[in-house]
């Protein structure tokens, strides 16, 4: 076995490599760059060197880099994690050509799954199911529907060169492939000045479902069941879960024993994925293999109660597969959020900046231990007073629980979302919370097209359904009737002025555009109990008890007898006076006051935000990369103005109307805060 290993990458991958080796009694050395020599990775590791400058084509890509750091450290193994260099074929053989061992597959294996035409001609051969198609020319419509017949209807007919959805049919009969495939050709002709057309299956309602391998270098291969990842916005995935809610045992197993064949093929040693897509028939076909660990891998740790990142390490040390087929557990449910450094409410734009607070729910379930299982479980690069940097991926941490089934593990993770505090940056907690809320994702009813087909035009506030939007109002009440009660409890208060707590009070729920609603509520002392009040929202009475303090963003208790977990801020970033109570996504600001002075509240103006449209707002830190206009300069609407870098995205800004450039308010190489001015028009 190893005594040392050097894990090539940065954030919650190298985090976890380092648990599982701690828990082998095995050194570890952490690379870093320039931005991330605060890094928690870097803390965690035995040793650590510094790898170069912040982009990672200068630091984390560089295997030179990483090669001489496994020789200045005498570290004997390198696991690359995911992304960056791990299914680079030229790395993994540089590190075996020196000596080093690749805490991951062998360097023909990753050359034989990389390339996409390659890995299905080697699945044909491997008897795996790949979607049916035909490639060469075809010479007309009869043509067209012998080849459709063929393959099996649905087909998709496609222009070679198509694009933009030009050049596309779905045939669903003989008729249907006929004229789709005329009217593909001119549509191809006319668009593309190519007409080459070719026909394959049309996988309906599809799923993105994939299966866990692992094999040695005995020539043991076995698999971990299936994960679920249908779940994805723009080809990224949000939430997975194993096992899947949709396949049966008979498929799962048919599956698992393709994705097994083609490992064998390609003498696959280390942890992989056969990633499938499936139809609502339960028709699977294989997409590509992932030549790695990957992201989701803790949900199969979960189900199979095994560390995949030690069988990583044994298996790169020669070691044989400790267990069989045979041995593979499939127990309860498992499901993962990735937390994300974006805002939903502005289309999911990345969001860098300092970490105010990070604290994550209670962990009761730990990286590379298989012995607590059935509870929560978080990932993580960052800590508290931490930085997000621009350079790198937008995820801040995994969020992981596992529970009897699948209903279970729905309401495990809903109350770790409540219980998970950034501050800081924003964090797609909100969208999380209003995906485990839809009835289609409960059901288990959902495609890869879910995200879609339910929030095309984007999230919205109102996206976020709350099945009981008056407890908001009743924590809100109960939280500041404590903080009275405290106050009027303390001593040398002078006879006459001391702080009354009362009991009637008016929670004003703030709007941005004024439009604010006034809702009276009663606090009474539930049966003389410390820390608890039954409170009345209108026809509804909520009893609250809780043992938080007044200072806790989270605060944890029971209502009506039933647990809850929900975060109360005071201040917010327009009313310091406000409280800001957030629970299952759903987020109010609220005033909380004596009757009179809601009477008069009423009665004040409402003060309008400012009007910024003659400028160009930046929607999310970044660096400025390029500004497009000069003073003086008539621009029309829809013209590029500037572009903005964050996170490996690139954000073109658009004038949004026509005008005059009056003063450009930032220069190219600048950092910019959020929604700030770029361009002032006149």
């Amino acid at each position: 076995m190893f005594t040392k290993i050097l894990i090539a990458n940065r954030g919650e991958i190298a985090c976890r490599v380092i648990a599982t080796a701690k828990k082998m009694g095995i050194k570890t050395v952490a690379v870093y760059s320039d931005a991330d020599k605060e890094a928690r990775h870097v803390a965690l590791a035995d040793e650590a060197v510094n790898i170069g400058p912040a982009p990672s084509r200068e630091s984390y890509l560089q295997a030179e880099k990483i090669i001489a750091a496994c020789k200045q450290t005498g570290a004997q193994a390198v696991h690359p994690g995911y992304g960056f260099l791990s299914e680079n074929e030229a790395f993994a053989k540089r590190c075996e050509d020196e000596g080093i061992a690749f805490i991951g597959p062998k360097a023909h294996s990753i050359a034989a799954m990389g390339d996409k035409i390659a890995s299905k001609k080697l699945a044909n051969e491997a008897k795996v199911n790949t979607i049916p198609g035909y490639n060469d020319a075809i010479a007309g419509p009869e043509q067209a529907v012998e080849i459709a017949k063929g393959i099996g209807y649905p087909v998709m007919i496609k222009a070679s060169a198509g694009g933009g959805g030009k050049g596309l049919r779905v045939a669903f009969n003989d008729k249907e492939a006929f004229e789709g495939f005329s009217s593909c050709q001119n549509e191809a002709r006319n668009s593309f000045g190519d007409d080459r057309i070719f026909i394959e299956k049309f996988v309906q309602e599809p799923r993105h479902i994939e299966i866990q391998v692992l094999g040695d270098s005995h020539g043991n291969v076995i698999y971990l069941n299936e994960r679920e990842c249908s779940i994805q916005r723009r080809h990224q995935k949000v939430i997975e879960e194993a096992p899947s809610p949709f396949i049966s045992d008979a498929t799962r197993k048919a599956m698992g024993e393709q994705a097994v064949q083609l490992a064998k093929a390609v003498k696959y040693q280390s942890a992989g994925t056969v990633e499938f897509v499936v139809g609502k028939d339960q028709d699977f076909y294989f997409l590509e293999m992932n030549t790695r660990l990957q992201v989701e891998h803790p949900v199969t740790e979960c189900i199979t109660g095994l560390d995949l990142v030690e069988l990583m390490i044994r298996v790169a040390a020669g070691e044989k597969l400790p267990l069989t087929q045979a041995d593979v557990k499939r127990d309860g449910w498992a499901l993962e959020c990735r937390i994300n450094a974006e805002d939903p409410f502005r289309n999911f734009l990345p969001s860098t900046g300092r970490l105010v607070r990070f604290a994550p729910p209670e962990q009761t379930m730990w990286q590379g231990d298989t012995e607590h299982l059935q509870g929560v479980r978080v990932d993580t690069g960052v800590q508290d007073g931490g930085e997000i940097p621009m350079f790198y991926d937008s995820m801040i941490a995994k969020l992981i629980v596992h529970g009897k089934d699948r209903n279970d593990a729905i309401a495990k993770m809903r109350e770790a979302l409540n219980g998970f505090v950034i501050r800081g940056v924003s964090s797609n907690i909100p969208f999380q919370a209003a995906l485990l809320a839809h009835p289609k994702f409960v059901s288990g009813d959902f495609n890869t097209g879910f995200i879609a087909e339910n929030y095309g035009k984007g999230f919205f506030a109102e996206d976020v359904p709350h099945d009981d939007a008056a407890f908001l109002t009743a924590l809100a009440a109960f939280v500041r009737r404590k903080s009275r009660e405290r106050a009027a409890g303390m001593s040398g208060q002078l006879p006459g002025y001391a702080v009354d707590a009362g009991k009637d009070y008016v929670v004003v729920t703030l709007d941005a555009a004024g439009n604010n609603s006034y809702t009276a509520v009663r606090v009474d002392e539930f049966e003389g109990e410390s820390g608890s009040a039954q409170v009345r929202v209108g026809a509804s009475s909520y009893v609250i008890r809780s043992k938080s303090r007044l200072n806790d963003i989270a605060i944890t208790g029971t209502v009506n007898g039933k647990a809850f977990t929900a975060q109360v801020e005071r201040g917010t970033p327009k009313n310091p006076l406000a409280l800001r109570v957030q629970h299952n996504g759903t987020r109010i600001d609220a005033l909380v006051m004596s009757p009179r002075m809601a009477e008069l509240h009423k009665l004040m103006p409402h003060k309008a935000p400012p009007d910024m449209s003659r400028y160009v707002l930046s929607p999310m830190p970044g660096l400025l990369v390029d500004v497009a206009v000069v003073p003086g300069q008539k621009v029309q609407a829809g013209e590029r103005v500037a572009v903005i870098e964050a996170m490996k995205m690139e954000n073109v800004l658009f004038a949004a109307a026509d005008g005059v450039v009056g003063k450009v308010l930032a220069a190219k190489g600048e950092s910019l805060s959020v929604d700030q001015a770029i361009v002032e028009f006149v």
